[in-house]
């Protein structure tokens, strides 16, 4: 067997039964919340989310709320006052040249207020299905140390995923990535001996 096909396989017996931690049921939430989700952790978006998705769960309903008082919802998750005024300038161009539908192509997503590639590849995995590699800090980490990639960006370590990966698991594979960065690959010291992927880890001197 493969080197990564070996990582892939032990990865997905970890954390297949693994799924997202934020919390959305359709394409705009799904945008809404992974902007908030920027310099936030999922549990705290997902407390500011579930009362704001619940009144204001439109674009049209969000514009009628006002930039103000969607500061005042969102006030708890980081960087709020320039994530307040990135999904109020979403919700416009939404209603205004999409019907107030959240778009189904990369180009067209990023080109919303706030919406990078990562933000845009995960409205177009978890919202539509469409196969994608979003790649957050945790799967640049942790697809890197594993030597799956060698890469100095997001944006390259996507580029060398999508051609090592098979599609079919690309969408799964990201949380796979995420969990295993948060529970074992951490930033800061990786829990590198109870690892189960040690052995076929190409920087685990480094980083002890």
């Amino acid at each position: 067997m493969k080197k990564t096909d070996k990582i892939l396989e032990i990865l997905n017996e970890n954390y297949g039964h693994f799924g997202a931690e934020l919390k959305f049921s359709n394409p705009f939430e799904t945008l809404v919340a992974t902007i908030l989700s920027a310099q936030c952790t999922d549990k705290q978006v997902n407390k500011v989310t579930k009362p704001l998705f619940a009144e204001f769960g439109t674009p049209e309903k969000i514009l009628a709320l006002g930039e103000k008082g969607l500061l005042e919802k969102i006030k708890t998750c980081g960087l709020a006052n320039s994530k307040a005024k990135n999904i109020f300038a979403t919700c416009e161009k939404l209603t205004q040249n999409f019907g107030g539908n959240v778009p189904k192509t990369l180009e067209e997503l990023t080109s919303l207020a706030g919406v990078g590639r990562k933000t845009a590849s995960i409205v177009l995995a978890f919202a539509f299905g469409i196969p994608a590699i979003p790649v957050d800090t945790h799967v640049f980490r942790t697809a890197n140390r594993l030597g799956l990639a060698e890469a100095k960006t997001p944006e390259q370590t996507e580029k060398q995923l999508r051609k090592i990966l098979p599609e079919k698991i690309w969408i799964a594979s990201h949380h796979w990535f995420i969990w295993h960065g948060r529970l074992v690959c951490k930033a800061q010291k990786p829990l590198c001996e109870t690892c189960k992927l040690e052995e076929l880890c190409e920087s685990k001197e480094k980083v002890k």
